[in-house]
């Protein structure tokens, strides 16, 4: 078990996290890494409201999540860390260079970005960004649930926003 899933997706905690992930993979625990979010009491309480209480909400900055990788990935309960985007995620695996694979699980249309997958959508910056963290020999993929195919991150570069 442990922290086993790192995930980069803009809504964060949501139903699909959830209940589309967290029960067919039996989580005990989410991380949220957000370096806004760890610093405000009511977006806190906001997303504790969308987690059941069997499972476990932790809040980290980029620079605690770091400190605490450790202890979560002793932890005996399968564990979801969760970003909002990608930079986020880079940083992170710059402080701590043993995450070895990432999935995209939504990263949403918004002005300057092109479809990628029908739940990826990237502008050119976080193309390379996707890029840099392959180069680094992370795994990228995207996978919006765990019973779709994990699409690897050449084959969503190549993506119309169709798939």
């Amino acid at each position: 078990m442990a922290l086993d899933h790192f995930r980069i997706d803009d809504r964060l905690i949501h139903g699909q996290v959830v209940v589309g992930w967290g029960q067919p993979c039996q989580l005990g625990f989410l991380v949220l890494v957000d370096d806004a979010v760890v610093d405000s009491e009511w977006e806190q309480e906001l997303y504790k409201m969308g987690v059941p209480p069997e499972m476990d909400l932790y809040f980290d900055s980029v620079e605690s999540a770091a400190r605490r990788m450790a202890a979560y990935r002793e932890d005996a309960r399968a564990g979801m860390l969760l970003v909002g985007d990608i930079a986020t995620m880079a940083a992170l695996q710059a402080k701590v260079p043993d995450i070895h694979t990432v999935t995209i699980g939504g990263i949403h249309h918004k002005e300057g970005r092109r479809p990628r997958l029908r739940y990826v959508f990237l502008t050119p910056d976080e193309e390379m960004e996707l890029q840099a963290l392959a180069a680094k020999g992370v795994t990228v993929i995207a996978q919006d649930v765990p019973t779709a195919p994990p699409i690897p991150l050449v084959d969503v570069l190549a993506g119309d926003g169709t798939g």
